[in-house]
C-alpha cells in the first residue's frame, strides 16, 4: 500500500460496482434447499461444501471483466467490486473462497444474515448494485443508487476484448416523463410532446450517474478501440430521436452506439453489439433480452410491475 500517497482520492474516484452472491455466483441449488428446508439445512449445506468452488452466476463474467480494466491503465480510474450479501459471515465463507479461487480482486463485503443489505450501498461509496433480490434492488434505487435485479439469463458471447454495457433510454438513463405520457396518451402523444420539447433536455434517470462514473472511466483510455464500449438501446424513433441526442449532449455525456428500435425486439440487436448486460425498465424488453444477453430489471418507482 506504500505507493499510494492518498487513498481517499483514489477511493474518492474508483468506479464502485456492489453485487450480491446469486448475481456472482450460481447459488440456485442451496437457494432452493433453503426454501425448501429453512436457514438450519442451508447453513449446515454451506459450511460442509464451504471448499467447494462455487460455480459462476449470470453477472460473473461482467464482474470479470469490469476488473481486468484495472490491469490495462494503472493510472486510470479503479473498478472495485464489492459483495453485499445477505447470507452470515459463517456461510459467506464458501462464497469469499469461491471467489478466491476465481482470483477474482474482491476484498470488502457486507453479510447481513437476512437483512436488507441496500443500508450499505452508501457508505460503500456504490455506483451499480446489481442483486437476484428485487427488495433490495428497490431499496436501493429508492436511496438514489443506480440498481438492478439480476434475472437468469442466456448470457452471450459477448466481446472478447470490451467491456460492453448497453442501456434503455426512458426510465433508465432518461426519467420517466416520456414513458407516462406514452403509457397514459398513447404514441401519438408521445410524438407530439417529444417534437414540442425537442430542445428541452430529459432529465435524468436512475442510471445517469452510473453513465458518468463509465464515462469518468473510458477518458482514462485511448480513444480508439478502449475496452469499454456503451450503447443506447431504445424502443425511439424518429422525431423522438432528436430530444435524446441533445440530452446526451446537454450533459456532456458520450455513447458509443445509439440504436432507435421503433418497437423492434431488442434482444438479437443486443446480441449483435455484443453486451455484457443490458438495463431495462419493461418487463417486456427484458424477457426479450434475457433470452440473448445478462439482463438486469430497473423496476420503475411510479410502477413496479411495468
Amino acid at each position: 500500500m506504500s505507493e499510494v500517497h492518498n487513498p481517499q482520492a483514489v477511493e474518492d474516484d474508483c468506479l464502485v460496482v456492489a453485487i450480491s452472491s446469486r448475481a456472482l455466483f450460481d447459488l440456485a441449488n442451496s437457494h432452493d434447499l433453503f426454501e425448501r428446508e429453512g436457514l438450519s439445512a442451508y447453513r449446515s449445506f454451506q459450511i460442509s461444501h464451504e471448499e467447494e468452488s462455487l460455480l459462476p452466476g449470470v453477472a460473473f463474467p461482467l464482474v470479470r471483466k469490469l476488473l481486468r480494466l484495472n490491469t490495462l491503465a494503472p493510472a486510470a480510474p479503479r473498478v472495485e467490486v464489492i459483495l453485499l450479501s445477505r447470507n452470515s459471515g459463517d456461510t459467506g465463507l464458501r462464497i469469499f473462497n469461491s471467489i478466491q479461487e476465481h482470483k477474482l480482486d474482491i476484498s470488502r463485503a457486507a453479510f447481513t444474515s437476512g437483512e436488507p443489505t441496500a443500508a450499505y450501498v452508501h457508505p460503500f461509496a456504490v455506483d451499480l448494485f446489481l442483486s437476484s433480490n428485487a427488495e433490495d434492488v428497490s431499496r436501493a434505487l429508492q436511496a438514489g443508487v443506480a440498481a438492478a435485479t439480476i434475472l437468469p439469463s442466456a448470457a452471450g458471447q459477448g466481446h472478447a476484448e470490451q467491456v460492453r454495457i448497453a442501456f434503455d433510454g426512458d426510465a433508465v438513463l432518461f426519467g420517466e416523463e416520456g414513458e407516462i405520457i406514452s403509457q397514459e396518451q398513447g404514441l401519438e402523444a408521445f410524438h407530439r410532446n417529444e417534437r414540442e420539447h425537442e430542445k428541452e433536455p430529459l432529465s435524468g434517470g436512475p442510471f445517469r450517474g452510473f453513465l458518468a462514473a463509465l464515462q469518468r472511466l473510458q477518458a482514462a483510455f485511448p480513444a480508439e478501440n478502449p475496452p469499454l464500449r456503451t450503447a443506447l438501446v431504445t424502443a425511439r424513433s424518429a422525431p423522438a430521436h432528436k430530444r435524446v441526442i441533445l440530452t446526451l449532449r446537454h450533459w456532456g455525456v458520450r455513447l458509443d452506439e445509439a440504436l432507435f428500435l421503433g418497437g423492434r425486439d431488442k434482444g438479437p440487436f443486443l446480441e449483435a453489439f455484443g453486451a455484457d448486460i443490458f438495463f431495462d425498465d419493461s418487463l417486456v424488453n427484458v424477457d426479450s433480452a434475457r433470452r440473448h444477453v445478462a439482463t438486469g430489471h430497473v423496476p420503475s418507482q411510479t410502477n413496479p410491475q411495468r
